[in-house]
């Protein structure tokens, strides 16, 4: 998750929560209209605002969570268990068949592996063509985003289990 988004869920962990499952969209244009004032800005945007927050700025968000609770819930939305039920899914279509998830995230692992690899063997090489190296750090920088996601799919969140022991107690 960005760096923004994480800010977010320490300081509003309702909005924060619903930017990682599937009501991302709705979570977005919720904090893109109240913190914005523009419920079409661009992630960007919101990213850009949430990194330069002040603590004022960051008190209207925790206050924006609670309206986004109660927004919720008189929709009967709970996004924890919405979230929760995402990723069940994807469990689920694990148990029918294992191999399409091993195949790709072999795939993806020995892909990041191999561009971290030629970086590491060839810096002159690349450091000629600029364009090249772009290329291949901002490949490296993406395929490094997603290797927290395909750790958790494979070993679980601790933060996804930490939620769900403090709602069983």
């Amino acid at each position: 998750m960005a760096i923004w988004k994480n800010i977010i869920r320490s300081v509003a962990p309702v909005l924060g929560t619903a930017l990682g499952g599937p009501m991302a969209g709705t979570a977005t244009k919720f904090i893109a209209d109240k913190l914005l004032g523009k419920p079409d800005a661009h992630e960007s945007d919101i990213e850009q605002a949430v990194m330069k927050a002040s603590p004022e700025q960051l008190s209207k968000l925790k206050a924006m969570d609670t309206q986004f609770k109660l927004e919720m819930q008189k929709l009967n939305i709970d996004v924890y268990k919405l979230e929760t039920q995402d990723r069940a899914g994807a469990r689920q279509m694990y148990k029918l068949n294992v191999w399409p998830q091993i195949l790709l995230s072999g795939v993806f692992v020995i892909g990041y592996f191999l561009v971290l690899f030629f970086l590491i063997e060839n810096p002159d090489t690349l450091s000629k063509d600029r364009g090249i190296m772009g290329v291949f750090t901002t490949v490296l920088g993406v395929l490094t985003a997603a290797i927290p996601q395909i750790l958790s799919f494979w070993f679980g969140s601790r933060l996804h289990h930490n939620q769900d022991t403090k709602k069983a107690v």
